[in-house]
């Protein structure tokens, strides 16, 4: 006869009384209290949600991810009284603290592209102290930044099965297209254009996305993994999805008329490609032609600042070079640690040799970097994107050896992508210190402890084995069909 493990039965009992009397006790004073009649339900549905919270931590994470960097409630204008990254991440961080503290379910781990983040995260938190305009830097760090260093620990923990990465995959895939659905729509109908042909969505109200450089800036994200989908073919599903996803978040980023977007969307597809495409020289004359392609599909030459109506340097690419200029013209003059975290814009005036009547975005992540955090900060950033791309090659390379579930092989894939057109299109965007390389950091350590317990499986626990054998015994078998049915 099979011996079953034996449980602490007396102490779950007791455990559930507990939580069955502090239920009650929150409903009864939901029920008698004098402010509102909606607060009762409100406190009535207290246990359920957290319940709820306790048994679905990596769809809140997950959710509040794509709220808080697709700006979904600024996409559709109807979601934001509700207030719904905020709702997403206090249970999540709740959750978190519980099963990390109190439990102990969830094992923290270390990651040395971790260390490389919190060296960067570092220097930038020490020179809110010592920058120019300190309020707008604790403002900016207070109400984003923070957010992010606690949501890259945060994702690197909880995302662990291939499930996870599958789902993660598809939800950024689906929240990309619609945005992307969104932008087109807004430029067959002219709403929101800037420069008269330039999409933009939630301009009116402040919106991150009412700048077309940040708006395909958020529409490259997905697109990395739209590729990788297609590409992969993890189920018929995801290929149709990531075919279908791809030209549509392409289109989204050719109405916005981003020469960076542009750039990004040719490396992006081209780190796809190069998967199927062996032969480099055809992979990069069909970059090249692609690339013509879609500037004269965005329009490039109708465009008011940067088209063809201007002679020599345009005035776009002129503003970028005096933005330049004054990053460099801060980073030697502060060389330590800069002007501070979100500084640029407010002292571009104090540092620019070329003043032209308005203060100007830098439009490079790598000298917006600079800028701002002084070279230690520089050196640190670049150092944990080179890490970055060094673990997610090697991480992909193990799981191709190990033939490991497609979807996890496609997100490998769709993280070296993510990464090699950040590269690209921040020489002209400024994303230094929003969420993209940070949710591909997180996602990076992620994967790259998959992968570890992947090639090392001796050293997990009973259960996680049992997992892991379960995961390699049906993609044998799915391997073994698609191969008989060709």
């Amino acid at each position: 006869m099979m011996n079953l493990p034996e449980y602490p039965r007396p102490r779950r009992r007791t455990n559930h009384i507990a939580i069955a009397l502090i239920a009650s006790l929150i409903v009864g004073v939901g029920l008698f209290n004098p402010l509102h009649p909606f607060l009762a339900i409100g406190i009535a549905l207290l246990p359920i949600c957290v319940l709820i919270a306790f048994n679905t931590l990596f769809y809140l994470c997950l959710g509040f991810v794509v709220f808080s960097f697709f700006r979904i409630h600024e996409v559709f204008p109807v979601l934001m009284p509700f207030r719904i990254p905020i709702l997403l991440a206090l249970p999540t961080l709740g959750v978190l603290c519980w099963q990390i503290f109190c439990v102990k379910t969830m094992k923290p781990f270390w990651h040395r592209d971790l260390t490389a983040f919190a060296v960067f995260f570092g220097l930038v938190f020490f020179g809110l102290f010592l920058a120019i305009n300190k309020g707008v830097a604790f403002a900016y760090f207070k109400d984003t930044y923070i957010k992010i260093g606690i949501m890259v620990l945060a994702i690197s923990w909880i995302v662990k099965r291939p499930e996870d990465f599958a789902l993660a995959a598809r939800v950024f895939v689906m929240a990309g297209v619609a945005v992307a659905i969104v932008a087109v729509s807004r430029k067959l109908q002219g709403l929101g254009l800037v420069e008269g042909s330039r999409v933009t969505i939630g301009r009116d109200y402040g919106s991150v996305l009412g700048d077309p450089n940040d708006l395909s800036l958020v529409l490259l994200f997905p697109l990395s993994f739209a590729t990788a989908l297609a590409i992969m073919r993890p189920t018929l599903f995801d290929r149709l999805l990531g075919m279908l996803a791809t030209m549509m978040i392409c289109w989204g980023i050719v109405a916005t008329q981003s020469r960076g977007g542009l750039l990004g969307i040719v490396t992006v597809l081209g780190i796809g490609g190069n998967k199927v495409i062996k032969n480099k020289v055809l992979l990069a004359a069909i970059g090249g032609i692609g690339l013509m392609g879609l500037m004269v599909m965005a329009g490039i030459s109708d465009r008011k600042s940067g088209g063809a109506a201007e002679d020599g340097i345009d005035e776009s690419a002129m503003g970028r070079i005096y933005a330049w200029g004054a990053a460099w013209n801060m980073a030697t003059s502060r060389p330590l640690n800069g002007v501070g975290l979100d500084n640029f814009v407010v002292n571009y005036f104090f540092y620019t040799d070329h003043w032209t009547g308005m203060n100007k975005a830098v439009h490079s992540t790598w000298l917006g970097v600079l800028g701002e955090t002084g070279f230690p900060g520089f050196f640190a950033f670049i150092t944990m994107v080179v890490l970055m791309m060094l673990t997610n090659m090697k991480s992909s390379k193990t799981l191709d050896e190990k033939k490991a579930d497609a979807s996890v092989r496609a997100t490998a894939l769709a993280l070296i992508g993510g990464i090699a057109g950040f590269c690209v299109s921040g020489t002209f965007l400024t994303q230094g210190f929003t969420w993209p390389i940070y949710i591909l950091l997180s996602l990076t350590v992620a994967l790259a402890k998959y992968t570890e317990n992947l090639a090392h499986p001796d050293a997990l626990p009973a259960e996680t084995k049992g997992s892991a054998r379960i995961y390699d015994l049906r993609n044998r078998l799915r391997l073994k069909n698609r191969g008989s049915s060709r």
